[in-house]
């Protein structure tokens, strides 16, 4: 079986920064066990399979495989696969994926990126200590969680969170879960960083369904529901990001760096 394959950098206006993902579109699901297998291969932080929809709900149906496991949502991955669709096939300005956990999700044309509207999942206050004593972090201003496995910790700087240096065989010893660490910015309004060690990526680059998360939290916090965010990994990512009702909605780049065949026995 010859699968076409498409390596995209996500949340990146150039090469070589934001988060890459494989996009790779199918006619029909494989079975779970070789979608898990080519996601391995990859060695992405995420890979993305693509099915027609034939629900009628949306465009395709969508799903997401670390190296490790499938996850609940992914938004680089995402804006990736939107990235793929709208920029091969016939025109068009916005394409709608149905997912398994996350409900629909759409990518839109917007100047000369996109727009990624996820779900606003509002975190609310929890003391994580396990989580913070891993992160090795004491300058913490609040800590707060997200069912379905999300933890934020906020600190005090941009400088804090880029300082994070994790223990991340502890870190994976509490849970899978994304740690997300955050604070007001000096290099945009809001900065991150996301570890995610127990399902195989000690750092993601440039985290969408981190933003989904957080993005409600900082909008409350700033007073306004417009702002700009940046991801401070190796890579790094910028995001603008908007608070729409019950939607948090990312705005981004993509290039494609690597196109090709993936050879299936």
């Amino acid at each position: 079986m010859r699968i076409p394959f498409s390596q995209i950098d996500a949340f990146a206006d150039a090469p070589f920064a934001g988060n890459p993902a494989a996009v790779m579109p199918l006619s029909t699901w494989l079975e779970d066990a070789t979608l898990q297998a080519i996601a391995a291969e990859n060695n992405l932080s995420e890979t993305a399979f693509l099915v027609p929809d034939a629900s009628g709900e949306a465009d395709f149906e969508l799903r997401w495989f670390t190296p490790a496991s499938e996850v609940r949502l992914c938004g680089h991955a995402t804006l990736a696969s939107g990235h793929f669709v709208l920029s091969s096939g016939e025109p068009r300005d916005a394409v709608r994926f149905r997912t398994r956990q996350a409900g629909i999700l759409t990518v839109a044309r917007v100047g000369a990126g996109y727009e990624l509207a996820l779900p606003a999942w509002k975190p609310e206050s929890k003391s994580l200590p396990d989580v913070v004593a891993a992160l090795g972090v004491g300058d913490v201003v609040e800590t707060l969680w997200r069912e379905g496995g999300y933890g934020v910790v906020v600190l005090s700087s941009e400088a804090a969170v880029r300082a994070v240096q994790p223990d991340f065989r502890a870190l994976a010893a509490t849970g899978e879960h994304q740690a997300i660490v955050t604070a007001r910015g000096d290099t945009a309004d809001v900065v991150s960083r996301v570890f995610v060690p127990a399902f195989g990526i000690d750092e993601d680059p440039v985290t969408g369904s981190a933003h989904a998360v957080i993005v409600p939290y900082w909008a409350e916090a700033l007073g306004r529901d417009t702002f700009t965010a940046y991801q401070v990994s190796g890579r790094g990512g910028r995001l603008t990001c908007r608070l729409d009702g019950d939607r948090s909605v990312l705005g981004g780049q993509c290039i494609t760096v690597i196109e090709g065949t993936f050879l299936l026995p």
